[in-house]
């Protein structure tokens, strides 16, 4: 993979999965619960917190248009425009969570809507930019996006492989650009027959070098488990302090419980892969010794005594001349008298 980095964290080959936990818009416009769902994100062994930074009159065109969702266990429709505008943060919100995710320890960045709102994130210093699927074809916005100088994360939900091609170039990726692109699939919550996690693969092999992840939108923690094991680097996921607060994107957010349970199931995933390399695990050098054999002496064999099946074969403990050795052995000589069980070793025999 090609280098890049967040917040002096290098993520490619041979590092550590970057774990995000998606706050979005689970803040429901109230500063302090999001100061908290830093902390919860931190605790539950999270490295970063995305947010949402938007202004709803500049992303919201239509003041008219409606948006249906399910919410406290029943459908809601209401103005797209209203909803927004409840879960928006000013500028001293955005500084006091910013400040408070420094002392907590955990990285802070967001996806803005807009380049106003991203010059407010570069106020505050962020370490990278997000943006999500909903952008994804918006190549302008990429391309001043990219502008900023930031390492970017993009989120592939809703596209096809040429619509990737354009968001990379957009983006800088194929002139060294510090860009890594998210498989995701816009559908709250997942379905597993939409997940389809062999397009990382597919990515993968297409754009040699790019560092890819999972914005995982199913129920619980075997898709990001697996795609740990395809070579996702960087990981995100949608969590709630509270299932029954009201709003869009509760009900099928991770409770703090369940994300703490979904990133163990990354890092467990983690050591699980391991290394590439083929070769006897550390731990196994006991077992190699207990469960393989060695060419041992069947009977006393006296010196001078031709060696061969009548006398001698393969038995454990291993750690001796392995039995792929019998047959070269036989028909020499022993140079020495050998005890019953003794296990053979190079001076042991000859012509």
């Amino acid at each position: 993979m090609r280098p890049y980095s967040i917040d002096s964290r290098s993520i490619g080959t041979g590092d550590a999965a970057f774990v995000i936990a998606e706050v979005g818009i689970n803040h429901c416009g109230d500063r302090e619960r999001a100061i908290e769902m830093c902390r919860v994100a931190h605790e539950c062994g999270a490295d970063a917190v995305k947010f949402q930074t938007f202004s709803a009159e500049e992303f919201c065109g239509d003041p008219a248009q409606l948006f249906t969702y399910r919410s406290q266990g029943r459908e809601v429709t209401e103005s797209l425009l209203d909803m927004f505008e409840r879960h928006e943060l000013s500028k001293p919100d955005w500084i006091a969570i910013e400040r408070a995710c420094r002392e907590i320890g955990i990285t802070f960045f967001s996806t803005p809507q807009n380049v106003s709102d991203l010059e407010l994130l570069l106020e505050l210093d962020v370490p990278a930019i997000k943006i999500g699927s909903d952008d994804f074809t918006n190549l302008p916005l990429i391309e001043a996006y990219s502008r900023a100088g930031l390492p970017l994360i993009l989120s592939s939900g809703m596209s096809n492989l040429a619509e990737v091609h354009s968001a990379l170039d957009a983006a800088g990726w194929f002139e060294g650009g510090e860009v890594a692109l998210l498989l995701c699939t816009s559908m709250y919550p997942t379905p597993p027959e939409e997940v389809h996690l062999a397009r990382l693969t597919t990515l993968q092999n297409a754009f040699p070098g790019l560092v890819t992840g999972f914005s995982d939108h199913t129920i619980g923690s075997q898709a990001a488990a697996m795609a740990t094991g395809l070579g996702a680097k960087i990981f995100e996921k949608h969590f709630t302090l509270d299932r029954g607060l009201p709003g869009p994107d509760h009900w099928f957010s991770e409770s703090p419980e369940d994300l703490a349970a979904w990133i163990e199931a990354i890092r467990t995933a983690e050591r699980i892969v391991g290394q590439p390399y083929v070769r006897a695990a550390a731990g196994e050098n006991g077992m190699k010794t207990l469960a393989r054999r060695s060419v041992v002496a069947l009977f006393d064999i006296v010196e001078g005594e031709e060696l061969g099946p009548h006398n001698i074969g393969a038995r454990r403990p291993g750690g001796g001349l392995p039995p792929s050795f019998l047959s070269s052995i036989t028909g020499l000589r022993a140079l020495r008298s050998l005890p019953r069980g003794s296990v053979l070793s190079f001076g042991d025999f000859g012509r």
